[in-house]
């Protein structure tokens, strides 16, 4: 019994190795505004070599704190290699270019 439910599970999986598309798939561009300005070095230096800056606009706009825990969490759970003064200029330039206004 078990070896039928083998050859099923992998003929199920395997069958996906077949699947043909008729017509031709197009992946949408999408770009990224992103906003110059005074610290964005920091950013391009810091944040941009793990991820692309669409990670940064789709958490849409966002108060201070906010910013500065996802800096945190950068630093504490992926190891990001941010200096202090590197933090400041980051946390300014997000709150700054994609910031609500709100402190907290």
């Amino acid at each position: 019994m078990m070896i039928k439910k083998l050859i099923l599970l992998v003929g199920l999986v395997s069958s996906t190795l077949f699947a043909q598309v008729k017509s031709e798939v197009e992946v949408p561009y999408v770009s990224y505004e992103i906003k110059m300005g005074k610290g964005f070095d920091a950013v391009n230096g810091n944040c941009l070599m793990c991820h692309s800056f669409g990670y940064i606009i789709n958490q849409g706009p966002q108060s201070r704190e906010f910013w500065k825990k996802k800096i945190d969490k950068m630093i504490t759970h992926f190891k990001a290699p941010i200096d202090e003064k590197s933090q400041k200029i980051i946390l300014d330039y997000l709150y700054k270019h994609y910031g609500n206004g709100k402190l907290k």
